[in-house]
């Protein structure tokens, strides 16, 4: 047995109780009836629950400005719900054509079709890098497979998988719901390397040094020559914010917004608040 069909194996003995409950007549329509666990081209079939899906395009802080694409979508119903409840424009990718008509013609008695868009085809060929959202219920080779991509698309995009994780990529948040887990990532952009701060009164200008791995980030800010570890640092789509002592020994709060190789932003020192930016090298 493959690996892959091992971990589809693994995943409907898993599922068996949930699967049995979904199995209904309300499943599909007259022309096409999909039944929960039937095999796709890399994956099986499951809905998720309708309270996951909202809670995972809550999580996402989906809202009527964003573009959500569904990888595999099935029924379309991940679609229709950012559509209805969120007021977004959505697209679906999946490859089984029936299915595809199936959320068509569930996007049309939804009344959504001006929001919603189904494409026939396969998630790794297609297009979806104008995505803010993305969601997917996938396996975790594929998952892995797609994840180098994903990295690629803008910073702050949201991006919150059904079941399965990213591997070292942790996720930023999980969510708990009905016997399922799920997960949420902003991608990071990219701030390793080095960069020259500037304190905008003159005070001083300093060496940030960082090293990043996924979201992770740490390192090193030199000052007046003296170099301090920078604490608590953390990257969130295009923010950033660390904590460094100073060569006075006062504590300071640096929080700001990279955009390509330019930081500006603020540091807070006790009731102080003064600007600052930097610039990579």
């Amino acid at each position: 047995m493959t690996r892959r069909r091992l971990l589809i194996a693994l995943l409907i003995a898993a599922l068996s109780p949930l699967l049995a409950a979904q199995t209904s007549p309300q499943l599909g329509d007259e022309i096409y009836r999909p039944s929960v666990g039937q095999s796709g081209k890399d994956v099986v079939w499951v809905p998720t629950p309708d309270t996951l899906v909202t809670r995972m395009l809550q999580a996402a802080k989906t809202t009527d400005k964003d573009l959500v694409y569904d990888l595999g979508s099935g029924d379309g119903k991940i679609p229709i719900a950012a559509a209805k409840q969120f007021g977004a424009t959505a697209v679906g990718i999946e490859f089984n054509p029936e299915m595809a008509a199936l959320a068509k013609r569930n996007v049309e008695r939804a009344g959504v079709a001006g929001k919603v868009t189904i494409i026939p085809g396969d998630i790794f060929k297609e297009d979806f890098t104008k995505a803010t959202v993305i969601t997917m219920y996938l396996l975790p080779d594929l998952n892995l497979k797609l994840r180098p991509q994903l990295l690629k698309m803008k910073p702050g995009t949201r991006i919150t998988s059904h079941q399965f994780t990213m591997g070292e990529w942790e996720p930023d948040e999980t969510l708990q719901m009905e016997s399922r887990d799920a997960y949420l990532w902003i991608v990071p952009t990219d701030v390793s390397g080095r960069w020259t701060l500037r304190e905008d009164r003159g005070a001083w200008q300093g060496e940030l040094n960082l090293t990043q791995r996924f979201q992770r980030i740490g390192g090193t800010l030199t000052i007046r020559g003296r170099m301090q570890p920078v604490l608590g640092a953390y990257v969130n789509g295009n923010d950033i914010g660390f904590t460094f002592i100073d060569p006075d020994q006062g504590l300071r709060n640096l929080r700001g917004t990279v955009e390509g190789k330019t930081l500006t932003g603020s540091l807070r020192f006790g009731g102080y608040l003064t600007a600052i930016t930097g610039e990579q090298r």
